[in-house]
């Protein structure tokens, strides 16, 4: 039972890295569409205002969530590494440093899919209720630039999210599995040293 295990929280472990570093990947992507589409529409970017599409000082609006986005994300990849560093991937037994940096990175992936969530679903409201989509067209058209009325870069946070949560309770799922194979195992050896005594 103990290979499986040990099998699985390496794993994982490597599964918390790669889908932290997913959601890096995803907070520089998820302006791309509104700076193709949005950005040139401003004629003074120094007056938001000024603009020839109604609605488009979003791609502004949503500067300072990108920023602590991408540093949030930074953040998960760090904890995912302590994973490792406190040896989560390979110890046959967990000490107090195992069970920190589980908690950590669990934690830290819920604040980080919360506050995401938030912000993404009110950008994505000011996106779909705010932007004068006939204007952003002929804009489009007019300029060359992009035009889209997709919110895939929204909605892809479901996954990216979706995928940070499902490693974090597997990861707290296999630290409960560890305690209760440490459990056993402890029992099974307090049990020879009472039949050999």
């Amino acid at each position: 039972m103990y290979k499986k295990q040990m099998t699985a929280q390496k794993l994982l472990c490597l599964a918390a890295i790669i889908i932290s570093a997913i959601f890096f990947l995803y907070s520089l992507g998820i302006m791309t569409d509104l700076y193709d589409s949005l950005y040139d529409t401003m004629r003074n970017p120094n007056d938001i205002t000024q603009t020839d599409v109604a609605g488009s000082s979003l791609y502004y609006a949503m500067q300072a969530f990108n920023r602590q986005l991408l540093i949030l994300s930074i953040g998960q990849i760090l904890l995912a590494c302590l994973l490792f560093v406190t040896n989560t991937h390979s110890r046959r037994k967990y000490y107090i440093g195992n069970y920190a940096a589980t908690g950590l990175f669990t934690a830290f992936a819920v604040y980080n899919s919360v506050y995401a969530h938030i912000n993404i679903e009110d950008a994505k409201r000011m996106f779909l209720n705010d932007i004068d989509f006939v204007a952003l067209k002929e804009h489009a058209e007019m300029w060359g630039t992009l035009y889209t009325e997709s919110t895939f870069w929204f909605d892809l946070h479901y996954l990216v999210f979706g995928l940070l949560l499902l490693a974090s309770a597997l990861l707290v799922a296999n630290a409960v599995w560890k305690v209760r194979l440490m459990k056993g195992e402890a029992r099974l050896l307090e049990e020879g040293r009472r039949a050999a005594g």
